[in-house]
Parts: structure tokens; sequence; C-alpha cells
């Protein structure tokens, strides 16, 4: 595929906003570091894009020169501190915008052929945030709001920036009263010292649908042979994710006494007491682990691996979560707890391949009906999986009830894994 650069810039706020160092969180220092990106498609309709694309580019640029006003933090520059620590200074030096053209058809981006009359006119928008300053909330939080600023509205929730309610900059207050896992080695493959084999094996990705009436009925399996003494039914969450578990022990083709983790994003903002300010901006996640063997649960029902994610996640609370925080403000240097590592090719930072996992829920976000004023996206593609191991769970974009499972794994193992996810629906 061919694609022109037309031009490429910085873009300031176009307003003098707070500047100065802004002290990071512990949970905006640990886990994924690098840039998370994500793309929208717009198609052309005659009813509501009448603009030429220097328009469209010209309307774009000014809305995210003035929405950055409010955002100035996107518009400042990380620096490295020591002890792999960070620092965001907001100095305004901007963010960089870049508008380029291509003769592609959609379908030549990928599976996209339900969209195949897409070209001659259409566009698209991709941006790339540091996770670092956002996680997923906070990214949609920004991209939401230059939506707005983009279709001549004002801005709609202020965000909150100041990272002090979750202790940044601060001492450790109570040392660290859980055995946290998700801070320990994670499990490696029997008969390994260490994970450097896997982390160079061959990937590849994969996008799985599920329908609504799959869902239910998983759900249904699940919760077959539940007690209800850790609460009621299991989620459409908590019933996925340990059947994704199931599937990728199956297709490794582990042995039964294979010790295996299963990594879970908690957004922490109303778990913390008192819960973190609306429009709070910066990360609020934290990884935890459920670990089990593989034998158990492949052999047991669907329900014992849900109640190993559930448990995890209900072991999540405020008291917890300044535990990890200690934890964190107690360790000497932060680099072995970042994954920025796995890009350069070290064998340094988390590595959630096999014989583990890590699936991310955007299925409470509000990925879908992003309108800068020419209609809401036609497809909204998800941020970079191309790990093994990583996982995105997201609703569809059809709003049928159905959701879409994007997951990387070894190349020998995805075939395989596919045959089982499917095969344990029936």
């Amino acid at each position: 595929m061919s694609v022109s650069i037309q031009s490429s810039c910085s873009l300031k706020p176009n307003a003098k906003t707070k500047t100065g160092r802004l002290s990071l969180s512990e949970l905006d220092q640990i886990g994924t570091i690098t840039h998370i990106p994500t793309i929208y498609f717009y198609k052309p309709s005659l009813s509501n894009w009448l603009q030429p694309f220097t328009s469209i580019v010209d309307i774009l640029k000014d809305s995210l020169s003035r929405v950055l006003v409010a955002f100035y933090p996107l518009a400042g520059r990380l620096h490295w501190i020591g002890h792999g620590r960070l620092e965001l200074d907001c100095n305004a030096m901007g963010v960089t915008f870049i508008d380029a053209e291509s003769q592609s058809k959609l379908e030549d981006f990928g599976d996209f052929s339900q969209f195949s009359e897409f070209h001659c006119g259409g566009f698209s928008i991709s941006l790339t945030l540091s996770h670092v300053v956002v996680d997923g909330q906070s990214a949609l939080h920004f991209i939401s709001e230059w939506a707005r600023i983009a279709r001549g509205e004002q801005l709609g929730t202020r965000p909150f920036f100041d990272r002090k309610v979750l202790r940044a900059g601060g001492p450790p207050i109570s040392g660290t009263l859980f055995h946290h896992k998700e801070f320990d080695e994670l499990p490696l493959l029997i008969g390994q010292s260490n994970n450097s084999e896997e982390r160079r094996k061959k990937t590849s990705a994969s996008q799985l649908k599920i329908t609504k009436a799959q869902v239910e009925k998983l759900k249904s399996k699940a919760n077959e042979s539940k007690s209800m003494d850790n609460g009621g039914g299991y989620t459409r969450y908590e019933t996925l994710t340990a059947h994704v578990w199931r599937s990728a022990c199956k297709a490794r083709e582990h042995k039964p006494e294979q010790p295996t983790a299963m990594g879970i994003c908690i957004d922490s903002r109303k778990r913390m007491q008192p819960p973190l300010p609306d429009g709070y901006f910066g990360n609020a996640i934290l990884d935890v682990i459920a670990v089990s063997n593989s034998g158990e649960l492949v052999s047991k029902p669907l329900g014992f691996a849900s109640s190993k994610i559930r448990d995890a996640i209900q072991n999540v609370t405020s008291e917890y979560i300044n535990s990890a925080i200690d934890f964190c403000k107690n360790q000497q240097d932060l680099t072995k707890f970042q994954d920025i590592y796995a890009l350069q090719g070290t064998d340094e930072g988390p590595f959630y391949g096999n014989p583990n996992l890590l699936l991310v829920s955007w299925l409470t976000l509000p990925i879908y009906g992003l309108d800068f004023g020419w209609g809401k996206e036609i497809y909204m593609g998800l941020g970079s999986v191309d790990f093994d191991g990583d996982a995105f769970l997201v609703p569809s974009h059809d709003s049928d009830g159905s959701l879409v499972l994007a997951i990387c794994l070894q190349a020998d193992h995805i075939k395989a894994f596919e045959k089982y996810f499917y095969e344990d629906i029936i």
C-alpha cells in the first residue's frame, strides 16, 4: 500500500497553560509504559460531510490545539529520573500531528471486508498515547473531549490531574500488608529456568467474535455448579476470561502440573476509599493475577476457572491498592515491573507469554461513537496485540450484544486456540 505524508507539525496548546514538573503515581510507572495506538475509520456521507479533506484536517488541528489547553499534560515530556522512575514535565512542547493520504482501499489494511466500499474520500484518525500518562479510560476521556470541541461544543468533564490522590511523590504509609503475587516472577514452563526462548518465538494474532447467545451459553456453563458463597452469578468478563485461559492451556499442550497465571487489569477509581475524583486523568490500573495449574483448569468445570478470576478481582480493595503502592515505593528500582523492555528485545520486565496470559477488558469503556462532526466511525481498531499472551476483550461494533476477542499467541498455538475456543462453546 502507498501512503504519502502531506505534512507533519508540532501542535501546541493555543493558550497559556500550567507548567512545571508533575509527580507521577506508582501506578503510572509500572506495567505498560509504552505508547498505545488506536484507530478510527470514517466514510463520507453527503448529509453531514461536505467539507474538502483540507478543511477536515484544519478542523482537527484547530480543535486539538484547543483541547490541549485543558489536557495540557499531554503536551509535555516524560523524563527518566533514575531507578526506573519517571516524571512528567508540563512544558507545552506540543504533540506531533501528521496528515497523510493513501490510494488504498480499507480492506488493504486488514480484515475489514464488510467495509469494502470504503475508498475515495474516506479518512481515519489514529492516536498513540503514552500509557505512563493515561490508562484506557483517561485516553477515551481525552479523545471524546477532542471530538466534542471539533463539533463546536464546550468541554464536558474537566480532567483531574493531581496524582496525590494516589499518593504520588509521598512516602510509604503503612508498609506492604498483603502478598502481592502480581509482583512475583510469573510462572515459567516446566523445565525452563527463564523465558528467553519463549520471548523469541514467532507469534500470530487473531480476532474472534462471540455472539450474545454464545456468551450466555458460557455463563450458564460457568454457573452450573456455582455456590453463592462469593457473590452472584459469574459475569461475562469472569466467564470469558476463564474460557480463554482454559482454551490457551489446551492449545499450548501444557502438562497437567504446569503452573499458569492470568493477568487481570483492575480499575481502582471506584475501589479506592474515598473514590478517585470524576475525571481523574492518569493511570488507575493495577494488574493482578489469578494462578492455577493447567491440569485443574482443563479438567474441572468452567466455573472453577471463573472462581479463580473472581477471587483475584475481589481481593483488590482500597487497602490492597495502597499496599501495592507501598510495595512499589519501597522498591529501589521499578525496572523489572515495566514492560517497555520487551520492545527492546531484552528479557527484562513482565512477560505474559506461554504459559501465562494478560486479558484487558474494554467491555465497559465508551470506545465507539466518536463523532468529530462528520458522523460516527464505521470501525474502531484496537491497540497493538503483538506479544505472546496479549489479549483484548471488547464489545462488537454491531451493538448486538456480541463481543470480540483479539489475542496474540505463538504461531504454533493460534490455530489450536481458535479450535478449542469455539469447540467448547458448542
